[in-house]
């Protein structure tokens, strides 16, 4: 069987970054609660807008293969600050099922990072840019 590595990489884009972008747009009628969640931990309440970046902006760039190692890694970093800000009291807690709580978030946070690490594919916008 040949090998389409490019492929691989195109659905790896387009799972990370879609099933992502359902939640970013979910975020969009929260706002309010991320603003709260933010000043009860002492950061200022505008940074909630980093939501739109991290979780819209940035899927919607790695889907269509655009400067896909910037928006990978830029979903990676709000991925871990998610994991900090809304899950710090579940890091090591088990599900009912017996899985890490937090194991979703860290499957996105590592599919970002593993896209940051060897970029878009050929089946992309834009793939000779060194953010590509």
């Amino acid at each position: 069987m040949k090998k389409n590595i490019d492929l691989g990489f195109l659905i790896l884009r387009i799972t990370v970054a879609g099933l992502m972008l359902f939640h970013g747009v979910a975020k969009l009628s929260h706002l309010d609660g991320i603003k709260n969640m933010l000043s009860s931990s002492g950061i200022p309440e505008f940074m909630a807008y980093g939501v739109f970046i991290t979780k819209i902006i940035a899927p919607v760039l790695m889907i269509i293969g655009f400067r896909t190692r910037l928006a990978s890694i830029i979903f990676f970093f709000g991925m871990i600050t998610a994991l900090f800000l809304a899950h710090s009291g579940n890091m090591f807690a088990l599900s009912k099922t017996g899985g890490l709580q937090i194991e979703l978030i860290l499957l996105y946070a590592f599919g970002a990072l593993t896209l940051f690490f060897i970029g878009s594919g050929k089946y992309a916008i834009s793939s000779k840019h060194i953010w590509d």
